[in-house]
């Protein structure tokens, strides 16, 4: 999705959750100053990852049930929390989409052994960027939901599932297979709003269904 695209979708969604552009603006500052010796790649880079098929994990409650004793094939994106599930069950995925919450360990475990991270901004994460963005070793992909620049990208996308889902799509792959997500039933995270949650929720299903 080009910026062009997303950015009345954005504003929207400022307008519908009451979030302010400029602390979305001031986290993405501080993630791109933190990062600025990090190992980030180019577009060009990032697309190599990305083979014809595509498999994204949410970290929806029924995850666990639907890697077990499956094997997969095509690029693995995992959507932020369903990271750790992923790693539990011995997969490593290519590429993790993340803007810092659930078990970060895993993620950062994930980048260690070859995964590219894309880390991302938001207005409610620079306690978090400030805690873990620098802990993250291999290949990143520095994203914000506002305006991008040369270091900051932005693919489109409001949750980490659709952030995935619209990236994929920015560069090209039609053959997404979407896995562990559940748009009707939000997941329970230590401290999270599940009203809010479920409004999210609605919001990347929103955006998906607008790409397919």
């Amino acid at each position: 999705m080009r910026y062009e695209d997303w950015d009345p979708i954005y504003r929207e969604i400022l307008s519908d959750f009451g979030y302010s552009r400029m602390q979305d603006e001031t986290s993405s500052r501080l993630l791109r100053t933190l990062m600025l010796n990090a190992d980030i790649i180019t577009d060009d880079e990032l697309a190599d990852v990305l083979k014809e098929h595509v498999i994204i994990f949410g970290a929806a409650d029924s995850l666990k049930d639907e890697i077990f004793g499956k094997e997969f094939d095509g690029t693995l994106i995992s959507a932020g929390s369903a990271t750790s599930v992923l790693m539990d069950n011995g997969i490593v995925p290519d590429i993790v989409v993340t803007d810092l919450d659930g078990n970060v360990d895993a993620q950062i475990e994930a980048s260690k052994e070859g995964a590219v991270t894309l880390i991302h901004a938001h207005g409610d994460n620079a306690d978090a960027i400030m805690k873990y963005a620098k802990s993250f070793t291999g290949k990143v992909v520095l994203t914000t939901q506002s305006k991008p620049d040369n270091l900051l990208r932005n693919y489109g996308g409001f949750t980490d599932g659709d952030r995935a889902y619209c990236m994929a799509k920015h560069f090209g792959v039609d053959d997404i297979e979407l896995i562990g997500f559940d748009f009707q039933h939000p997941s329970y995270k230590d401290g999270s709003d599940l009203t809010v949650k479920a409004k999210k929720l609605k919001w990347a299903e929103r955006i998906i269904s607008s790409l397919r």
